[in-house]
């Protein structure tokens, strides 16, 4: 006979079900009010640099990592103070960013990012509102019990599509394939995600969703339509230079974290 083993026997198995939800860790990110409450974690260094440059933004903060450091601007939008940062790239370190940003006063935060399509007919550059991921990285784990996917909060799906509409944006809401491992982004398991109702695919979202949950924080992100993760063959599709869009992307972003602390 079959034993059905419960989630103890299986975190024996595999170590990432092995969810702790102490909140009293060994180690925890240093306690500050040097951040505003609202916060866009922009994955495009380009417009990152570009923004701080044009605006003379200030360093408010600096994160610091083996990898570099990794400073913290701050600019002024429509009389509100709104900082930013390029994070990192990949769950693990994204969310150390996210939660040293949290723990320094931040508690309404949008990130913005490229991801690979499922799809080819889906455009490059066409604007794309994750709802749900599903967690195929390891960082969320140690957030959130063992579950396929993590949600983004209805509510602000529902303000974030008000800001689209109102700047007239085209968008297709879609849950997203969240995974550490580029290189491993087999035709199977695309096939099996793109069954699943993802679009996209990228390496953080499950991981910051997880982490706003968990620390009871606003989050939503915005992607753009990148490189083709398809049976065809993958395509650049020249993702990157699209920097009309990763600037749109990044204003919306800061728009929507003063509308979050307003309207929500």
């Amino acid at each position: 006979m079959e034993t059905i083993m419960n989630l103890e026997e299986l975190a024996e198995l595999y170590p990432i079900l092995n969810f702790d939800p102490d909140q009293d860790p060994i180690i925890n990110p240093p306690v500050s009010d040097a951040l505003p409450t609202k916060l866009v974690l922009c994955f495009f260094k380009d417009v990152v640099e570009k923004v701080a440059s044009e605006y003379q933004a200030e360093i408010v903060y600096t994160f610091r990592s083996e990898c570099g450091l990794f400073p913290v601007y701050e600019i002024e939008y429509l009389g509100k103070r709104v900082a930013f940062v390029q994070p990192g790239v990949g769950a693990a370190l994204t969310v150390g960013v996210m939660e040293e940003a949290i723990a320094s006063g931040s508690h309404y935060l949008v990130a913005c990012g490229g991801c690979g399509v499922l799809d080819r007919d889906v455009a490059v550059g066409h604007v794309l509102l994750p709802t749900e991921a599903y967690r195929e990285e390891g960082a969320s784990y140690h957030y959130l019990p063992p579950s396929a996917t993590v949600e983004i909060d209805p509510e602000i799906i529902g303000l974030m599509e008000t800001v689209l509409n109102d700047h007239k944006i085209d968008y297709i809401k879609t849950k997203s394939w969240t995974t550490d491992a580029l290189y491993r982004e087999t035709l199977k398991k695309a096939a099996f995600y793109k069954a699943k109702g993802c679009l996209a695919v990228e390496m953080e979202l499950s991981a910051l969703a997880a982490v706003a949950e968990f620390r009871q924080v606003k989050f939503g992100q915005y992607l753009y339509a990148g490189d083709t993760v398809v049976p065809e063959g993958w395509d650049t599709r020249e993702w990157i230079s699209r920097v009309d869009v990763r600037e749109t992307l990044f204003w919306l972003s800061v728009e929507t974290c003063v509308r979050m602390e307003k309207e929500l």
